[in-house]
């Protein structure tokens, strides 16, 4: 999950479920860069790399005004005449949650026009009317017979107030529409754009689940859970802080599967986004927003015992760490507050100690997760895309990159398969699915297989067992893969668990199916950011 202020590649405003807002922003992004070019030497065939966006043309036969003397996003600003406005009638709204792409129109330097894109959401109550628009509580809104006007303001500062309006043109469908956005700041029209949105209801002609068995669900209390670990017996939950609750940490007794029972619950103070677990021995280390690494000592498992703050040379106050990853004797750390990937040597796994730290050089983004396999340290780098570091020496070594367009690189899993290495990357963006990369020789990475569920859905993170790979996919929940075949990944089991009714779901990007271990017991551990804690059966 990403933390960084400034981030607005496929957001449009802020998802409030997660912890005030800090994960989304809304600026409209940049033009991306073109993938670099590479050799592959490999025995598959490259696949076509389009990115995580293809510009679809206009959504909608609508148009905004930034001239028709009307208050900026108020209905007379949209023009309509060429929608479907009685479509708009059959339109499911009870309880509904939609999520909506967005085709941004951004005046340029020259006088004309980009294209970008953009995502956003709204929500509706019971009855029917609008509850939530990005993230916030919907106001000067109006949806009857024939108009559909969903719209909501947000302070930004003491100075700056947004006020974000869709205009409905025509249902496709009675959970699919079209239409028109403004973004108005002060009263003027900042961004226009068109807009596909769909109900996030389970994808047409699926039940809650097929090959997957859930056998316990435990509510996770603190913030919004985000990230597991499961060792000796235990299951170690994470969680960021929401507007109304702080984060921390929750431990779950699992030794019985079907009936975890809740032993402790913690943070510390002033410091409670803890967005990431990991353990080796009787050592847990914490992914902390404003600390780093934290260390805990759990020769007692259900009694989590503060040890240290991981040292980092000349850092002593805030350090914002968000993901940990042990792999033999290295704990690697990612820093967004600095950009660097920070080494840790784990002779003694209660105090790490700092041995290399790794910052892509000239880079827009910062690592957001990694994943360390043969020597080499695979790093998703959000913007600047997927690397492949050497570490095998006392400096570390970029070997090779793999980028696209609209890249936000996410997660990763690596493994070999007919004696090749291949990397199973994701990003977390509007559209951000599964690629296959062959990353055996990193100078020459290769996209050779994929995988992707609906356009307006995002992946998070995934697991690699053998040739199974498990993923966790936000709304698409959990998502298990054959990849036996790696250029062929076959779904063989799912279950859906976003469901609109649960408590806390929101109209936001980041919610759902979100973190997931594979421990080797059994079981598929599996975080949901409503739902908490839920186990399954290994199919």
């Amino acid at each position: 999950m990403s933390v960084r202020a400034a981030r607005l590649l496929f957001a449009l405003a802020c998802a409030a479920s997660l912890s005030s807002c800090s994960n989304d922003s809304t600026e409209v992004p940049p033009p991306q860069p073109d993938p670099d070019t590479v050799t592959y030497d490999g025995p598959w065939t490259p696949l076509r790399e389009d990115g995580e966006w293809v510009d679809p043309g206009a959504l909608a036969e609508c148009s905004v005004s930034a001239s028709s003397g009307a208050e900026c996003g108020s209905e007379p600003t949209f023009d309509l005449s060429r929608c479907d406005s009685a479509s708009l009638a059959g339109l499911e709204r009870a309880g509904a949650i939609y999520r909506a792409e967005l085709r941004y129109e951004v005046p340029n330097n020259t006088g004309g026009v980009d294209i970008a894109p953009g995502s956003g959401g709204f929500q509706f109550d019971a009855a029917g009317q609008p509850l939530r628009v990005v993230g916030q509580p919907a106001s000067l809104s109006r949806v009857d017979t024939g108009t559909f006007i969903v719209s909501s303001q947000q302070q930004r500062g003491s100075t700056t107030v947004d006020r974000f309006t869709f205009a409905g043109c025509k249902a496709t469908g009675p959970r699919t529409l079209t239409g028109c956005l403004s973004w108005c700041r002060n009263g003027q029209l900042r961004y226009r754009a068109t807009f596909r949105a769909e109900r996030m209801t389970w994808r047409e002609g699926e039940s809650e689940s097929s090959g997957l068995q859930r056998i316990s669900e435990s509510r996770v209390d603190r913030g919004l859970p985000v990230d597991v670990y499961v060792t000796k017996g235990h299951a170690y939950v994470v969680s960021v802080p929401t507007q109304t609750q702080p984060g921390g940490l929750t431990v779950f007794d699992v030794s019985d599967a079907r009936n975890p029972v809740q032993l402790a619950s913690l943070d510390r103070p002033n410091d409670s986004y803890w967005n990431g677990v990991w353990a080796k021995d009787n050592a847990l280390y914490i992914a902390s927003g404003a600390s780093g690494v934290l260390v805990y000592d759990i020769t007692d498992p259900a009694r989590p015992a503060f040890v240290r703050r991981a040292n980092v040379p000349g850092i002593t106050g805030t350090l914002n760490v968000h993901t940990v990853f042990v792999e033999g004797s290295r704990l690697y750390a990612m820093a967004p507050s600095t950009r660097e990937t920070l080494i840790f040597d784990l002779a003694n796994p209660l105090e790490p100690q700092l041995v290399m730290r790794y910052a892509y050089p000239n880079g827009t983004g910062y690592p957001h997760d990694a994943f360390a396999y043969g020597g080499r340290l695979y790093i998703n780098h959000t913007e600047n895309g997927f690397l492949a570091v050497d570490v095998t020496g006392t400096t570390p070594t970029l070997l090779g990159r793999y980028t696209y367009g609209y890249s936000y690189s996410h997660a990763n899993a690596v493994g070999t398969f007919n004696g090749r290495t291949v990397a199973f990357e994701g990003g977390e963006t509007l559209g951000a699915h599964l690629r296959v990369l062959d990353v055996t020789h990193p100078a020459g990475i290769a996209k050779v297989g994929e995988y992707k569920l609906r356009g307006l859905t995002s992946i998070h993170n995934m697991v690699l067992v053998g040739t199974r790979l498990y993923v966790a996919y936000y709304h698409e929940g959990v998502r298990v893969l054959d990849v036996a075949d790696p250029t062929r990944p076959r779904e063989v089991a799912y279950f859906n668990t976003f469901r609109e009714s649960d408590p806390g779901r929101a109209d936001g990007m980041y919610d759902g199916a979100i973190g997931m271990r594979v421990p080797g017991d059994g079981h598929i551990y599996v975080v949901d950011t409503s739902r908490g804690l839920l186990l399954f059966d290994e199919p």
